[in-house]
């Protein structure tokens, strides 16, 4: 019953989330078509990796909760522990793959969209994985 609570709460705190940004660019390819001048994509693009990050954490959350549910029952948290470090992992390769495309595009003004597209990208995939995750449970 505490699974099906929850996951009915983050449904409707992703709908809400949804709904107050509702007139904010959601996508790449919003920021892509409405904008053409380096600042203005790039004040675009900070928009969408806002939303991504609040996206991919409700994500984060429900896994952590299915997890903390199983240590409960259980009495084993490895599996715990080990989303916890695959997280972190994430965090770091990231950051990495996304900071060395910067790197090469580097003095050119489209280096920091270069690295907010990689950002979202990369960040969006993380979410398509946890939510394939959340379905077979």
């Amino acid at each position: 019953m505490n699974k099906l609570i929850y996951k009915l709460l983050c449904i409707g705190l992703l709908c809400v989330s949804s709904h107050s940004n509702a007139y904010q660019a959601k996508k790449l390819t919003d920021c892509d078509k409405q904008f053409s001048n380096n600042t203005e994509l790039s004040r675009c693009l900070d928009i969408v990796k806002d939303s991504i990050d609040r996206e991919l954490q409700t994500w984060i959350n429900s896994q952590v909760f299915i997890l903390e549910e199983f240590a409960l029952e259980t009495g084993r948290r490895s599996a715990l522990e080990m989303f916890k470090r695959s997280q972190r992992n994430f965090i770091t390769y990231r950051e990495n793959n996304c900071r060395w495309q910067y790197l090469h595009i580097s003095p050119d003004t489209r280096a920091a969209a270069a690295f907010k597209k990689c950002y979202i990208t990369t960040t969006r995939n993380r979410i398509n994985e946890l939510s394939q995750l959340e379905k077979n449970n």
